[in-house]
């Protein structure tokens, strides 16, 4: 499995900005999608994860209520999307693909060590 992650960019404080993440290499159902974010000098941390087909999702306090995670199956692609944005969002982000299974989902999706596969990363920077 390759990813691709893309989006980011310079957003003032308030903005909003989707980001992608392209899949390919292999069949998806079985995997879900979870985006991840580094701050400099901090611990890579769990955003958001979705299902490759089955319409679960998840996110970080951080950005609830403010995010939606979405995919395309017809695109391979999963996006993320977040509004209000705000400088302590300033952080490289990742897309990664872990199995999709009963335990994933019952709160190990937040633990970077169970993803399998990693895209590039693609920094997103929010001025205030």
């Amino acid at each position: 499995v390759q990813l691709q992650a893309s989006g980011g960019g310079l957003v003032q404080a308030g903005g909003s900005l989707r980001l992608s993440c392209a899949a390919s290499g292999r069949t998806f159902s079985r995997y879900a999608i979870g985006w991840f974010r580094q701050a400099p000098g901090k611990d890579r941390e769990f955003v958001a994860a979705t299902s490759w087909g089955g319409g679960r999702s998840k996110y970080a306090d951080s950005v609830k209520g403010r995010s939606t995670i979405s995919r395309d199956n017809a695109k391979n692609t999963v996006y993320l999307h977040v509004d209000g944005l705000k400088p302590d969002d300033t952080a490289v982000y990742y897309c990664a693909a872990a199995l999709s299974t009963s335990d994933y989902w019952s709160g190990y999706y937040r633990q970077r060590s169970l993803y399998d596969f990693w895209g590039q990363g693609t920094q997103v920077t929010v001025s205030s």
